[in-house]
């Protein structure tokens, strides 16, 4: 992705962030780009932003008390790197996690979620 000149790429990140933990699926939408893609811990992906609102509405609906919290943000071109951790109920959505999340045209182009490992913060350039 190029580089970004609108708002706060960081911004973008921490409002769509705010969205998933209140479960406002509309404000999620609105902030998604019309071919938004989802990619999980492992490598499953989903793509389109209808496709999505169904998605993240079961995903609402069976996680209710889902929170990511953000530790460490940093953005290079049109990309956001966050270091953090989940919060949930569900054991396998629980703990540490690093996101990738690409920016365009003030919204969220991809939002992907990754293992909290070494080498995937050597990749997102957190240290």
């Amino acid at each position: 992705m190029g580089e970004h000149q609108g708002r706060d790429p960081m911004l973008i990140a921490l409002l769509f962030n705010e969205c998933i933990n209140v479960g406002d699926l509309d404000g999620l939408c609105a902030l998604m780009t019309r071919d938004h893609v989802f990619i999980d811990m492992e490598h499953d992906e989903v793509r389109g932003r209808d496709n999505l609102r169904d998605s993240w509405s079961r995903f609402f609906r069976n996680h209710a008390d889902y929170r990511n919290r953000f530790l460490l943000m940093k953005f290079t071109g049109a990309n956001v790197s966050v270091m953090g951790y989940s919060t949930c109920s569900a054991e396998e959505l629980d703990g540490p996690a690093l996101w990738g999340i690409g920016i365009e045209d003030d919204r969220v182009a991809e939002w992907r979620v990754w293992m909290d490992t070494p080498g995937n913060r050597k990749l997102l350039g957190i240290n």
